[in-house]
């Protein structure tokens, strides 16, 4: 920095392009910069304010209640003042024309803009237009002069009313609070009914599958059952389509992998008659499952009571013996008893079909 020149500074006049009076001041400025214009003249911000000709005015801009020469103060204090409504109200010449309040000013001034904008506009073409509305800017400040000018007893009375709407809203939240209590209180005591007749409905299966596997019958399997939603309150349509605790892991999984194979959603939309139809699949699914299994257990006892046969009777085929009145014949064909084979033992007395265990063979004497 010591080493370089200092800049020769002079002391010029110099005019303002924004004034319009020519005036010539003087400064110090850098000699480099002379000739140059005034560089914060470029903040010098004007509102350009329309100019309409005498044909405009009386083909699109004639009102009643204003002349062409109050139309024309108001026109030249706007380009004056640059459209500072304050200093136009306070210039205007209220002894000359009638009295106007600022909203009257700007009503009249914006519309004439939005005229001119809208027939100077090109054709096709919408143009953007600012609407003034001076009836809501009328009621706002008459709606701020009356707050301003409340009284004290106003302002205790209008406190107190909010006071007393925080206490409304609080008892509102309160009693909502326990409206919800109470709906789930009785929710839970609905849902444990609920639980407790499934509970007996799981006893009364157990007991009647006992019943059924002492007696030697076979479970027929009936798919599904779906419960009927009947509780108080609100529910949802999807809950239709859960299945109930009855099912087991192993059905859940072969009912979504079919599912899966079939390409069919596994939540759809739940609507009245896709959940019908949803659950009626289902539960034939689940029947199907069930007698794929039953079917796999009959198989696989009959081929126990195969092996207890061929171990009892090697190389003799099984006769498939029927329960029979006394006296009446066995089902299928026997070999005939003859003088050769004094000792061929009946099928009754070589397996007992009904039995879980292997039989003795009956001794004949």
């Amino acid at each position: 920095l010591g080493r370089s020149k200092v800049r020769p500074w002079k002391f010029m006049p110099f005019t303002n392009p924004a004034r319009k009076d020519g005036a010539i001041f003087n400064h110090w400025r850098r000699v480099a910069d002379e000739g140059k214009d005034y560089p914060f003249a470029r903040f010098n911000k004007s509102v350009q304010v329309p100019i309409y000709s005498e044909q405009e005015y009386q083909l699109h801009l004639h009102e009643e209640g204003w002349t062409r020469q109050e139309t024309d103060h108001l026109f030249g204090l706007c380009r004056k003042f640059d459209l500072r409504w304050f200093v136009i109200h306070d210039r205007y010449d209220h002894e000359q024309f009638k009295k106007r309040s600022i909203e009257d000013l700007k009503e009249r001034y914006y519309t004439i803009c939005s005229k001119l904008t809208k027939i100077r506009a090109p054709p096709g073409q919408e143009p953007k237009v600012y609407v003034f509305d001076a009836d809501h800017e009328r009621r706002r400040k008459e709606q701020l002069d009356r707050l301003f000018t409340r009284t004290p007893e106003q302002v205790k009375e209008e406190e107190y009313l909010n006071q007393e709407l925080k206490k409304i809203e609080m008892r509102k939240k309160e009693r909502e609070k326990k409206t919800q209590d109470l709906q789930k209180l009785i929710t839970a005591a609905d849902s444990s009914d609920a639980r407790r007749s499934e509970r007996k409905s799981t006893k009364k299966k157990l007991l009647t599958k006992e019943k059924r596997e002492s007696s030697g019958s076979v479970d027929i399997p009936t798919g599904i059952k779906f419960p009927d939603f009947k509780q108080a309150g609100v529910s949802l349509r999807s809950q239709r389509m859960k299945l109930p605790s009855s099912v087991g892991q192993k059905k859940v999984k072969a009912i979504e992998q079919l599912l899966e194979e079939l390409g069919i959603d596994l939540y759809p939309m739940p609507t009245e008659e896709i959940c019908r139809e949803f659950n009626e699949l289902r539960s034939d699914m689940v029947f199907l499952y069930d007698l794929k299994l039953a079917y796999a257990n009959c198989e696989f006892e009959l081929q126990t009571l195969r092996h207890r046969f061929e171990a009892l009777a090697p190389g003799k085929m099984p006769l498939t013996v029927l329960p029979t009145t006394a006296g009446a014949s066995t089902s299928g064909t026997a070999p005939a008893q003859t003088e050769d084979s004094p000792s061929r033992k009946k099928a009754s007395d070589i397996i007992d079909v009904v039995s879980t265990g292997p039989s003795t063979p009956v001794s004949m004497h």
